[in-house]
């Protein structure tokens, strides 16, 4: 069986001292390609996934773009870098942009201007999108029924974490669906229905590593090797056999970001 993980951070100081030996645990895992997102420590430096996807490019692909923890960094230089960098040929998307009203590390309307720049930038490349949303559900999806739907272009929400009603909205306006460790999480029935309920070739898989490792390493790093253990348990809420769950969410992936086959 070979694996996608479609959304990982493997270029900060977490991985510093084992990047090598958790990407060769990912492959012997069958993970065999890796999607590494761009956000790094924001502004000025937004080349984190470039890089590490120049250094291991039989493993990697790259998206580029600004979190919403960092939106207030953005500058008048940044807009036009991000524009030359999904250009390069490891970048395969822009994200994760979006809104994050939980910590609000920057203004909300800032936020929001500087997601709706993003989104006219990876429109005029003609690149797909990746979404962060944490607690600005409706301000979010309005945003991408103005600015994002008429492109009709891909958009993926990283992470999914909602029910299936929230499912059911995405779905209707062109999202697709990445389902992390919480779906492994004891109280976390709503987003084991949102993933029975979205059809199968709306599915992508991703660990978000270093954060919220499925179970049974809940608490402790996240790392790619772990998408199987996610997708076994997509397969037991989806009622059928693993490895029609890592078919079906790889040849998701590899049409969501234009992977080579």
């Amino acid at each position: 069986m070979l694996w996608i993980d479609s959304h990982c951070h493997l270029d900060g100081k977490t991985f510093a001292n084992d990047r090598a030996e958790t990407i060769e645990r990912a492959r012997l895992a069958g993970v065999g390609h890796l999607i590494a997102i761009g956000t790094g420590d924001g502004p000025p430096d937004l080349e984190a996934s470039i890089r590490i996807a120049t250094e291991f490019p039989a493993m990697f692909s790259a998206t580029v773009g600004v979190h919403p923890h960092d939106a207030a960094k953005a500058d008048s230089a940044t807009m036009p870098r991000l524009a030359e960098l999904l250009q390069h040929p490891k970048c395969v998307a822009l994200g994760e942009i979006g809104l994050d009203f939980h910590y609000d590390f920057s203004p909300r309307d800032v936020q929001e201007r500087v997601f709706i720049e993003q989104m006219e930038i990876a429109a005029a490349a003609r690149k797909p999108i990746v979404i962060h949303t944490r607690e600005a559900w409706q301000d979010t999806m309005r945003l991408l029924r103005e600015h994002w739907r008429k492109t009709g272009l891909g958009c993926l929400l990283h992470c999914f974490t909602g029910n299936v009603p929230q499912a059911r909205e995405a779905l209707n306006i062109g999202c697709d669906l990445a389902f992390g460790g919480v779906l492994t999480y004891p109280k976390a029935q709503d987003v084991r229905d949102a993933a029975a309920y979205a059809p199968a070739d709306r599915i992508l898989l991703e660990t978000d590593a270093p954060y919220l490792s499925p179970v049974p390493h809940r608490g402790k790093r996240n790392e790619p090797a772990y998408v199987p253990l996610t997708g076994a348990r997509l397969a037991e809420v989806r009622g059928i056999e693993v490895e029609q769950a890592a078919q079906a969410a790889t040849a998701n992936t590899v049409r969501f970001f234009g992977l080579p086959v």
